[in-house]
């Protein structure tokens, strides 16, 4: 198993963060969630590399991206395997303060172009940093391959003094969307508690508990 031992580079930070939470994940057997972080960990030590002018640290990142891209080549093969025996359910747990788990690195595997319509229930969708993480979500389903044309949220309604910054912060993103030949359609609800995503294909649809 790889061993994340990169250095005290400042650069290299948070692939080093992201990797030896990867290699945590491995050893406890979690396999999905420790190939998100490997993936993401790697991505960004190959940035790293590409700003490396310095020989022998270049060298250095190479084995390293290696190893571990080696690693994560293996586990998915096994999970893989898993899929073809009737053995696998993915289930990915997010950690408070957890690292590595980008929207395009949960989803990417589920958004295909036959996905045309997306439903999100979400009772937090009310404070600035959860109207720019739902834009962010909204900006993954309209690119490609994703032919997304409606997504439906059901949220709470800020009850309190963000209640105006809820409704103006959801009408730009509606607004934003609607230029891009999505609709969305936003309806709120005092009871619910869980957060959900389907993804609605012209096929098929997937259900999952983002948390």
């Amino acid at each position: 198993m790889a061993k994340s031992s990169l250095g005290q580079d400042p650069d290299s930070s948070a692939a080093v963060a992201v990797l030896k939470r990867a290699v945590e994940l491995d050893a406890e057997s979690r396999y999905q969630q420790a190939l998100v972080c490997y993936q993401e960990g790697i991505d960004m030590l190959l940035q790293v590399l590409k700003g490396t002018k310095d020989a022998s640290k270049r060298c250095a990142f190479r084995r390293k991206i290696s190893d571990y891209m080696d690693r994560a080549e293996n586990i998915k093969k096994y999970l893989d395997q898993e899929k073809e025996d009737g053995k696998y359910h993915k289930q990915i747990k997010i950690e408070e303060n957890a690292t590595g788990f980008s929207y395009e690195s949960l989803f990417k595997e589920y958004l295909h172009e036959t996905v045309t319509e997306v439903w999100i229930e979400d009772p937090y969708i009310r404070q600035t940093h959860q109207l720019y993480n739902f834009l962010r979500f909204c900006e993954m389903l309209i690119k490609k391959p994703c032919k997304v044309r409606t997504i439906h949220l059901l949220t709470a309604t800020d009850e309190g003094f963000g209640n105006a910054q809820q409704s103006s912060g959801l009408e730009e993103i509606k607004q934003s969307l609607r230029s891009h030949g999505v609709l969305l359609e936003v309806n709120y609800s005092s009871s619910i508690h869980d957060r959900e995503i389907r993804l609605v294909s012209i096929l098929f649809f997937h259900n999952w508990d983002t948390f």
